[in-house]
Protein backbone atom coordinates (compact mmCIF):
# COMPACT_ATOMS: atom_id res chain seq x y z
CA UNK A 1 0.00 0.00 0.00
CA UNK A 2 2.61 2.25 0.85
CA UNK A 3 4.71 1.20 -1.65
CA UNK A 4 1.73 2.24 -4.11
CA UNK A 5 1.53 5.70 -2.84
CA UNK A 6 4.87 6.86 -3.05
CA UNK A 7 4.46 5.44 -6.88
CA UNK A 8 1.44 7.95 -6.92
CA UNK A 9 3.31 10.52 -5.28
CA UNK A 10 4.62 12.55 -8.71
CA UNK A 11 1.91 11.33 -11.12
CA UNK A 12 -0.21 13.79 -12.88
CA UNK A 13 -4.00 12.76 -12.41
CA UNK A 14 -5.15 10.50 -15.60
CA UNK A 15 -6.84 11.87 -18.39
CA UNK A 16 -9.27 8.99 -19.24
CA UNK A 17 -12.83 8.85 -18.96
CA UNK A 18 -12.59 5.68 -17.07
CA UNK A 19 -9.94 6.56 -14.62
CA UNK A 20 -12.16 9.75 -13.62
CA UNK A 21 -14.90 7.73 -12.45
CA UNK A 22 -13.05 5.59 -10.60
CA UNK A 23 -11.24 8.60 -8.76
CA UNK A 24 -14.80 10.41 -8.64
CA UNK A 25 -16.47 7.20 -6.93
CA UNK A 26 -13.61 8.03 -4.18
CA UNK A 27 -12.75 11.05 -3.90
CA UNK A 28 -14.63 14.83 -5.22
CA UNK A 29 -11.08 16.79 -5.04
CA UNK A 30 -7.90 16.98 -7.11
CA UNK A 31 -5.25 14.87 -4.27
CA UNK A 32 -4.26 11.88 -5.67
CA UNK A 33 -3.96 8.80 -2.19
CA UNK A 34 -0.16 9.69 -1.83
CA UNK A 35 -1.08 13.26 -0.99
CA UNK A 36 -3.82 12.39 1.22
CA UNK A 37 -1.85 10.41 3.21
CA UNK A 38 0.81 12.60 3.46
CA UNK A 39 -1.05 15.59 4.47
CA UNK A 40 -3.81 13.77 6.57
CA UNK A 41 -3.31 15.37 9.58
CA UNK A 42 -3.46 18.83 7.72
CA UNK A 43 -7.03 17.94 5.82
CA UNK A 44 -8.27 16.66 9.31
CA UNK A 45 -8.19 20.60 10.59
CA UNK A 46 -11.52 22.40 9.20
CA UNK A 47 -10.35 25.73 9.17
CA UNK A 48 -7.70 24.14 6.67
CA UNK A 49 -9.43 20.95 4.97
CA UNK A 50 -8.76 19.61 1.50
CA UNK A 51 -9.42 23.53 0.15
CA UNK A 52 -6.81 24.77 1.95
CA UNK A 53 -4.41 22.25 0.69
CA UNK A 54 -5.14 22.19 -2.57
CA UNK A 55 -4.57 25.66 -2.67
CA UNK A 56 -1.24 25.50 -0.75
CA UNK A 57 0.32 22.72 -3.22
CA UNK A 58 -0.88 25.22 -6.21
CA UNK A 59 1.16 28.40 -4.88
CA UNK A 60 4.68 29.23 -4.53
CA UNK A 61 6.32 30.67 -1.58
CA UNK A 62 9.88 33.04 -1.37
CA UNK A 63 11.87 32.74 1.12
CA UNK A 64 14.56 35.14 1.63
CA UNK A 65 17.20 34.49 3.68
CA UNK A 66 18.44 31.09 4.84
CA UNK A 67 19.76 31.43 8.19
CA UNK A 68 17.61 31.56 11.99
CA UNK A 69 14.60 32.52 10.67
CA UNK A 70 14.60 31.01 7.29
CA UNK A 71 15.70 27.51 8.31
CA UNK A 72 12.20 26.71 10.11
CA UNK A 73 10.53 28.48 7.99
CA UNK A 74 11.35 27.16 5.00
CA UNK A 75 11.45 23.63 6.31
CA UNK A 76 7.97 24.11 7.50
CA UNK A 77 6.81 25.06 4.33
CA UNK A 78 8.55 22.09 3.04
CA UNK A 79 6.70 19.58 4.82
CA UNK A 80 3.24 21.49 4.87
CA UNK A 81 3.29 20.75 0.62
CA UNK A 82 3.56 24.35 -0.52
CA UNK A 83 4.10 23.68 -4.26
CA UNK A 84 6.95 26.24 -5.37
CA UNK A 85 9.37 27.07 -2.94
CA UNK A 86 11.95 29.45 -3.81
CA UNK A 87 15.51 30.10 -1.26
CA UNK A 88 17.59 33.17 -1.56
CA UNK A 89 20.74 33.56 0.20
CA UNK A 90 24.31 34.44 -0.81
CA UNK A 91 26.28 33.62 1.72
CA UNK A 92 28.01 29.99 3.17
CA UNK A 93 27.59 27.90 5.78
CA UNK A 94 29.51 28.34 8.87
CA UNK A 95 29.93 26.59 12.12
CA UNK A 96 28.30 29.49 13.99
CA UNK A 97 25.54 29.36 12.56
CA UNK A 98 24.07 25.80 13.49
CA UNK A 99 22.93 26.24 16.54
CA UNK A 100 20.27 28.36 15.27
CA UNK A 101 20.42 27.23 11.38
CA UNK A 102 18.67 23.83 11.84
CA UNK A 103 18.24 23.50 7.89
CA UNK A 104 22.01 23.17 7.90
CA UNK A 105 24.48 20.75 9.07
CA UNK A 106 28.27 20.25 10.23
CA UNK A 107 28.55 18.57 6.73
CA UNK A 108 27.61 21.66 4.83
CA UNK A 109 30.13 24.26 6.10
CA UNK A 110 31.85 26.50 3.67
CA UNK A 111 28.48 25.03 0.90
CA UNK A 112 26.05 27.13 -0.39
CA UNK A 113 23.03 28.32 1.82
CA UNK A 114 20.49 27.95 -0.68
CA UNK A 115 22.16 24.48 -2.08
CA UNK A 116 22.34 23.63 1.89
CA UNK A 117 19.21 24.74 2.36
CA UNK A 118 17.30 22.82 -0.49
CA UNK A 119 19.24 19.97 0.03
CA UNK A 120 16.98 19.32 3.21
CA UNK A 121 13.75 20.69 2.03
CA UNK A 122 14.00 17.74 -0.52
CA UNK A 123 14.58 15.12 1.77
CA UNK A 124 11.48 16.37 4.06
CA UNK A 125 9.43 16.24 0.98
CA UNK A 126 11.06 14.98 -2.37
CA UNK A 127 8.18 15.70 -4.42
CA UNK A 128 8.79 20.04 -3.73
CA UNK A 129 9.47 22.14 -6.74
CA UNK A 130 12.54 24.71 -5.67
CA UNK A 131 13.76 27.55 -7.20
CA UNK A 132 17.40 28.22 -5.98
CA UNK A 133 18.66 31.75 -6.02
CA UNK A 134 22.41 31.24 -4.63
CA UNK A 135 23.67 35.18 -5.84
CA UNK A 136 21.25 37.30 -3.12
CA UNK A 137 18.98 39.85 -3.58
CA UNK A 138 19.20 43.18 -4.81
CA UNK A 139 18.07 45.79 -6.58
CA UNK A 140 18.72 44.51 -9.60
CA UNK A 141 17.33 41.54 -9.36
CA UNK A 142 14.58 41.67 -6.90
CA UNK A 143 11.55 43.04 -9.02
CA UNK A 144 12.19 39.32 -11.24
CA UNK A 145 12.20 36.94 -8.56
CA UNK A 146 9.74 38.47 -6.51
CA UNK A 147 7.34 37.97 -9.59
CA UNK A 148 7.59 34.64 -9.67
CA UNK A 149 5.79 33.92 -6.38
CA UNK A 150 2.87 34.35 -4.58
CA UNK A 151 3.80 34.79 -0.96
CA UNK A 152 7.80 36.54 0.43
CA UNK A 153 8.90 35.77 3.28
CA UNK A 154 11.65 38.14 4.71
CA UNK A 155 13.85 36.29 7.03
CA UNK A 156 16.78 38.52 6.95
CA UNK A 157 18.25 40.43 9.45
CA UNK A 158 19.46 43.46 8.27
CA UNK A 159 17.73 46.99 7.61
CA UNK A 160 18.92 47.70 4.02
CA UNK A 161 17.38 44.24 3.59
CA UNK A 162 14.27 44.87 4.87
CA UNK A 163 13.54 48.54 3.15
CA UNK A 164 14.41 46.26 -0.06
CA UNK A 165 12.03 43.28 -0.13
CA UNK A 166 9.10 45.48 1.62
CA UNK A 167 9.32 47.77 -1.32
CA UNK A 168 9.93 44.61 -4.27
CA UNK A 169 7.04 43.60 -2.45
CA UNK A 170 5.12 47.19 -3.35
CA UNK A 171 5.86 47.67 -6.35
CA UNK A 172 5.17 43.63 -7.64
CA UNK A 173 2.02 43.59 -5.31
CA UNK A 174 2.82 40.41 -3.25
CA UNK A 175 2.03 40.48 0.34
CA UNK A 176 5.10 40.15 2.68
CA UNK A 177 5.63 38.05 5.74
CA UNK A 178 8.37 40.01 7.67
CA UNK A 179 9.99 38.51 10.80
CA UNK A 180 13.09 39.10 13.17
CA UNK A 181 14.75 37.75 16.25
CA UNK A 182 17.19 39.22 18.31
CA UNK A 183 18.50 37.89 21.65
CA UNK A 184 15.74 37.02 23.95
CA UNK A 185 13.14 38.87 21.77
CA UNK A 186 11.13 38.03 18.54
CA UNK A 187 8.31 39.97 16.23
CA UNK A 188 6.64 39.17 13.30
CA UNK A 189 3.95 41.17 11.01
CA UNK A 190 2.28 40.79 7.31
CA UNK A 191 2.98 44.39 5.15
CA UNK A 192 1.66 45.25 2.15
CA UNK A 193 -1.49 42.75 2.36
CA UNK A 194 -5.43 44.27 1.45
CA UNK A 195 -5.07 47.70 2.41
CA UNK A 196 -2.82 47.20 5.48
CA UNK A 197 0.84 48.91 5.74
CA UNK A 198 4.16 48.41 4.36
CA UNK A 199 7.66 48.53 6.10
CA UNK A 200 8.21 52.45 4.62
CA UNK A 201 4.67 53.28 6.61
CA UNK A 202 5.97 52.63 9.50
CA UNK A 203 9.59 53.63 9.07
CA UNK A 204 9.71 56.22 6.50
CA UNK A 205 13.35 57.24 8.31
CA UNK A 206 15.87 54.55 8.89
CA UNK A 207 16.70 54.33 12.73
CA UNK A 208 20.26 55.39 13.72
CA UNK A 209 22.97 53.10 12.83
CA UNK A 210 23.42 52.79 16.94
CA UNK A 211 20.05 51.06 16.87
CA UNK A 212 20.59 48.90 13.99
CA UNK A 213 21.77 45.33 15.64
CA UNK A 214 22.63 42.00 14.39
CA UNK A 215 22.65 38.75 16.17
CA UNK A 216 26.51 38.68 14.87
CA UNK A 217 26.85 41.48 17.04
CA UNK A 218 24.51 41.25 20.38
CA UNK A 219 23.69 37.63 19.84
CA UNK A 220 20.17 35.39 19.47
CA UNK A 221 19.36 32.60 21.57
CA UNK A 222 18.75 29.92 19.27
CA UNK A 223 15.35 28.88 19.28
CA UNK A 224 14.12 32.13 19.23
CA UNK A 225 14.01 32.64 15.55
CA UNK A 226 13.72 28.89 15.61
CA UNK A 227 10.05 29.88 16.94
CA UNK A 228 9.46 33.19 14.78
CA UNK A 229 10.82 31.43 12.12
CA UNK A 230 8.02 28.58 12.12
CA UNK A 231 5.05 31.35 13.05
CA UNK A 232 6.32 33.09 9.25
CA UNK A 233 5.69 29.86 7.40
CA UNK A 234 2.47 29.71 9.23
CA UNK A 235 1.80 33.03 8.13
CA UNK A 236 2.77 32.03 4.61
CA UNK A 237 0.53 29.14 4.34
CA UNK A 238 -2.50 31.14 6.00
CA UNK A 239 -1.88 33.94 3.07
CA UNK A 240 -1.41 31.36 0.29
CA UNK A 241 -4.30 28.83 1.20
CA UNK A 242 -6.92 31.37 2.42
CA UNK A 243 -6.74 30.09 6.00
CA UNK A 244 -7.44 32.37 8.85
CA UNK A 245 -6.75 35.97 9.29
CA UNK A 246 -2.77 37.48 8.66
CA UNK A 247 -1.05 39.40 10.93
CA UNK A 248 -2.05 42.54 8.70
CA UNK A 249 -2.07 45.61 10.50
CA UNK A 250 -0.79 44.01 13.79
CA UNK A 251 2.84 43.02 14.73
CA UNK A 252 3.34 39.73 17.16
CA UNK A 253 6.32 40.48 19.75
CA UNK A 254 7.75 37.36 21.67
CA UNK A 255 9.50 37.87 24.78
CA UNK A 256 11.69 34.67 25.75
CA UNK A 257 12.85 35.34 28.73
CA UNK A 258 9.20 36.12 29.78
CA UNK A 259 7.63 33.35 27.59
CA UNK A 260 5.45 36.05 26.69
CA UNK A 261 3.45 37.22 23.38
CA UNK A 262 1.58 40.36 22.84
CA UNK A 263 -0.39 41.13 20.33
CA UNK A 264 -0.17 44.78 19.13
CA UNK A 265 -2.31 47.19 16.38
CA UNK A 266 -0.17 49.24 13.92
CA UNK A 267 -0.81 52.51 12.52
CA UNK A 268 -2.68 52.51 9.12
CA UNK A 269 -1.41 52.51 5.48
CA UNK A 270 0.21 56.16 4.78
CA UNK A 271 -1.39 57.77 1.96
CA UNK A 272 1.85 60.17 1.94
CA UNK A 273 3.78 56.95 1.63
CA UNK A 274 6.36 57.25 -1.02
CA UNK A 275 6.46 53.62 -1.67
CA UNK A 276 2.76 52.53 -1.10
CA UNK A 277 1.03 55.93 -0.82
CA UNK A 278 -1.14 57.65 -3.67
CA UNK A 279 1.39 59.14 -5.02
CA UNK A 280 4.57 56.44 -4.86
CA UNK A 281 7.63 57.98 -5.86
CA UNK A 282 9.23 54.67 -5.89
CA UNK A 283 7.99 52.64 -8.84
CA UNK A 284 9.12 50.00 -11.62
CA UNK A 285 10.80 52.64 -13.32
CA UNK A 286 12.95 53.96 -10.73
CA UNK A 287 13.66 50.61 -8.60
CA UNK A 288 16.73 49.40 -9.54
CA UNK A 289 19.01 52.83 -8.86
CA UNK A 290 17.92 52.49 -5.55
CA UNK A 291 20.37 52.02 -3.16
CA UNK A 292 19.58 50.97 0.04
CA UNK A 293 22.66 50.93 1.73
CA UNK A 294 23.62 54.34 1.40
CA UNK A 295 19.71 55.04 2.25
CA UNK A 296 19.92 53.01 5.66
CA UNK A 297 24.18 53.92 6.04
CA UNK A 298 24.38 50.07 7.03
CA UNK A 299 25.59 47.11 4.48
CA UNK A 300 23.89 44.35 3.88
CA UNK A 301 26.45 41.84 4.94
CA UNK A 302 28.03 40.83 8.09
CA UNK A 303 30.74 41.77 7.04
CA UNK A 304 32.67 44.07 9.48
CA UNK A 305 33.91 47.33 7.44
CA UNK A 306 36.98 48.49 9.41
CA UNK A 307 37.32 52.28 10.08
CA UNK A 308 40.54 53.59 10.24
CA UNK A 309 40.06 56.44 12.88
CA UNK A 310 43.06 56.17 14.72
CA UNK A 311 46.23 56.95 12.42
CA UNK A 312 48.94 54.46 12.11
CA UNK A 313 51.55 56.27 14.44
CA UNK A 314 49.23 55.43 17.34
CA UNK A 315 48.78 51.76 16.50
CA UNK A 316 50.55 48.73 16.59
CA UNK A 317 49.23 44.86 14.49
CA UNK A 318 48.69 42.18 16.65
CA UNK A 319 52.65 40.74 15.56
CA UNK A 320 53.77 43.86 17.43
CA UNK A 321 51.16 42.85 19.75
CA UNK A 322 52.79 39.22 20.73
CA UNK A 323 56.97 40.66 20.49
CA UNK A 324 56.60 43.20 23.48
CA UNK A 325 54.44 40.50 25.45
CA UNK A 326 57.07 38.22 24.36
CA UNK A 327 59.71 40.93 25.18
CA UNK A 328 58.36 41.90 29.07
CA UNK A 329 58.14 45.58 27.30
CA UNK A 330 55.85 46.98 30.49
CA UNK A 331 52.46 48.01 29.49
CA UNK A 332 48.92 47.85 30.05
CA UNK A 333 46.94 45.53 27.94
CA UNK A 334 43.28 46.70 27.81
CA UNK A 335 40.36 44.93 26.62
CA UNK A 336 37.52 47.23 26.20
CA UNK A 337 34.70 44.68 24.96
CA UNK A 338 31.75 44.39 27.48
CA UNK A 339 31.99 42.52 30.48
CA UNK A 340 29.54 39.10 29.03
CA UNK A 341 32.20 39.11 25.57
CA UNK A 342 35.20 39.32 27.75
CA UNK A 343 34.10 35.87 29.55
CA UNK A 344 33.79 34.28 26.44
CA UNK A 345 37.51 34.23 25.86
CA UNK A 346 40.10 37.04 26.01
CA UNK A 347 43.94 37.34 26.10
CA UNK A 348 46.14 36.86 29.28
CA UNK A 349 47.38 39.11 31.45
CA UNK A 350 44.50 41.59 29.85
CA UNK A 351 42.52 44.10 32.06
CA UNK A 352 38.60 44.64 30.87
CA UNK A 353 37.22 47.84 31.45
CA UNK A 354 34.64 48.12 28.88
CA UNK A 355 34.25 51.04 26.15
CA UNK A 356 31.20 52.16 28.02
CA UNK A 357 32.79 52.50 31.29
CA UNK A 358 35.72 54.64 29.55
CA UNK A 359 32.83 56.93 28.55
CA UNK A 360 31.60 57.57 31.75
CA UNK A 361 35.01 58.69 33.45
CA UNK A 362 38.26 58.54 31.71
CA UNK A 363 40.07 60.38 34.68
CA UNK A 364 38.78 57.20 37.10
CA UNK A 365 40.45 54.94 34.17
CA UNK A 366 43.48 56.67 34.94
CA UNK A 367 43.32 56.36 38.19
CA UNK A 368 43.41 52.68 38.20
CA UNK A 369 45.69 51.92 35.53
CA UNK A 370 48.60 53.97 35.58
CA UNK A 371 51.24 54.17 37.77
CA UNK A 372 53.20 55.17 35.76
CA UNK A 373 51.54 57.87 33.03
CA UNK A 374 54.28 57.02 30.44
CA UNK A 375 53.66 53.38 30.64
CA UNK A 376 52.05 52.71 26.98
CA UNK A 377 48.32 51.54 27.07
CA UNK A 378 47.66 48.90 24.17
CA UNK A 379 43.97 48.51 23.52
CA UNK A 380 41.66 45.49 22.27
CA UNK A 381 38.60 44.49 21.45
CA UNK A 382 37.22 41.88 19.35
CA UNK A 383 37.44 43.28 15.83
CA UNK A 384 39.18 46.79 15.68
CA UNK A 385 36.61 49.67 16.17
CA UNK A 386 35.68 49.91 19.48
CA UNK A 387 39.41 50.32 20.47
CA UNK A 388 39.50 52.89 18.13
CA UNK A 389 36.75 54.95 20.28
CA UNK A 390 38.60 54.28 23.29
CA UNK A 391 42.03 55.18 22.00
CA UNK A 392 40.70 58.90 21.05
CA UNK A 393 39.13 59.17 24.37
CA UNK A 394 42.38 58.05 26.01
CA UNK A 395 44.69 60.00 24.75
CA UNK A 396 42.34 63.44 24.60
CA UNK A 397 42.90 62.35 28.56
CA UNK A 398 46.46 62.68 28.45
CA UNK A 399 47.01 58.24 28.22
CA UNK A 400 49.79 56.85 25.77
CA UNK A 401 47.10 54.68 24.31
CA UNK A 402 47.75 52.51 21.22
CA UNK A 403 45.27 50.52 19.11
CA UNK A 404 45.87 47.14 18.33
CA UNK A 405 44.86 46.89 14.64
CA UNK A 406 42.20 44.28 13.86
CA UNK A 407 41.16 43.41 17.46
CA UNK A 408 41.05 39.75 18.71
CA UNK A 409 39.90 38.68 15.27
CA UNK A 410 43.63 39.77 14.03
CA UNK A 411 45.02 38.12 16.39
CA UNK A 412 43.31 34.62 15.61
CA UNK A 413 44.45 35.38 12.25
CA UNK A 414 47.97 36.45 12.72
CA UNK A 415 49.22 35.03 15.45
CA UNK A 416 47.02 32.41 17.26
CA UNK A 417 44.36 30.37 15.59
CA UNK A 418 43.21 28.87 18.54
CA UNK A 419 42.25 32.07 19.33
CA UNK A 420 38.16 31.01 20.56
CA UNK A 421 36.64 33.63 18.14
CA UNK A 422 32.37 33.71 18.54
Amino acid sequence: MLEQKLADRDRVPVRSAAAEDLRSAYTTHGLNSYQVCRYSRQLLVPAFGIAGQEKLLSSSILVIGCGGLGSSAALYLAAAGVGVLGLVDRDTVELNNLHRQIIHSEEAIGTSKVRSAATSCRRINSSLSILEFPNGFSADNALEIVRKFDVVVDATDNLPSRYLISDACVVARKPLVSGAALGLDGQLTVYNHKNGPCYRCLFPVPPPQSACQRCSDSGVLGVVPGIIGSLEALEAIKLASGTGEPLSSRMLIFDASLGRFQNIKLRAKNPSCVACGDNPEITEANFHNMNYEAFTGVAMTDEVIRKQVVSLSNSLSCLELRKRIEEKVPHVLLDVRDEHQYAISALPQSTNIPLSQLQKNSQELRDIILDDEKMPVFVICRRGNSSQEAVELLRNSGVNALDVTGGLEAWSREVDSKFPLY
